[in-house]
């Protein structure tokens, strides 16, 4: 895939209206790991900023899905959440963005991506370092979905698969206020992108999603290049709730992804 210039969203404007960032930290968890991972700077210099990171481990060879959350969410959001993926044998890393966490700096496009990326080899620096040495996944919910479309269309040998919740191949509230045909560029060339994907997914959607509605998931799911690829749409559920509406069957797609 060329590379795509999303500069444009970097806008201030438009990162003040689609970033809501939340700060917030809480004591390590019994058996939990937390990581500070460099990401450089803002750019012009000044300090160095880190990104708060949390590992929640089950066992060294069990596999590991790196996590994105949603816009608003925090890593210490998944306290309550991450034993569920270690009760189906997964170690679950979740990463703050820039201004999210603890984390520095401030949050945009084009460093979300970026950081996707540097994230990834920091996480099997440190986790190999530990004798973690299972596969990896990638899996990115509602805005996460940015950077595990980023991480997973690189073909990276070191991805096993990536799974998308709550998803939908658009840049959505990234593109207010740019002229339309910039827009649509940038829109054609991330639809490209997700497109492109050809490692295995699985797609966890809510079937009443009004955020990222169902119809624009299941184009997503079939446009995938990917020849190994499954979908979970959950009854009932919306944007945000379907862990409560479908824990059951959301934990044993993964569970039978991860280790299928």
């Amino acid at each position: 895939m060329a590379q795509v210039d999303y500069s444009a969203l970097d806008d201030p404007n438009i990162s003040t209206n689609s970033f809501y960032p939340r700060q917030g930290w809480t004591p390590t968890p019994d058996g939990v790991q937390d990581y500070t991972i460099n990401v450089g700077n803002d750019g012009g210099g000044g300090e160095e900023i880190g990104l708060s990171c949390r590992f929640f481990p089950v066992g060294n060879g069990s596999p590991t899905i790196l996590f994105f959350y949603g816009n608003g969410e925090t890593a210490v959001d998944y306290n309550s959440i991450a034993p569920m993926y270690n009760q189906i044998g997964v170690n679950f890393f979740v990463a703050d963005y820039r201004g999210y966490g603890k984390s520095g700096g401030s949050p945009s496009f084009t460093t979300m991506l970026s950081d996707a990326n540097t994230v990834l080899e920091a996480m099997q620096i440190v986790l190999g370092a530990s004798g973690y040495h299972g596969p990896v996944y990638v899996m990115g919910r509602s805005m996460g979905r940015h950077s595990a479309f980023e991480l997973a269309a690189k073909e990276n040998p070191a991805i096993r698969g990536v799974i998308i919740e709550s998803g939908r191949p658009s840049l959505g509230q990234f593109t207010s206020g740019l002229a339309p045909q910039q827009a649509q560029e940038l829109e054609e060339a991330y639809r490209a992108k997700a497109a492109s994907i050809s490692i295995p997914v699985l797609v966890i959607h809510g079937e009443v999603d009004t955020l990222a509605p169902l119809k624009d998931a299941e184009e997503m799911f079939q446009s995938f290049a990917s020849k190994d690829k499954k979908m979970l749409m959950v009854p009932g559920a919306g944007h945000n709730d379907l862990l409560f509406k479908g824990l059951d069957e959301y934990f044993t797609a993964i569970r039978d992804f991860v280790f299928g």
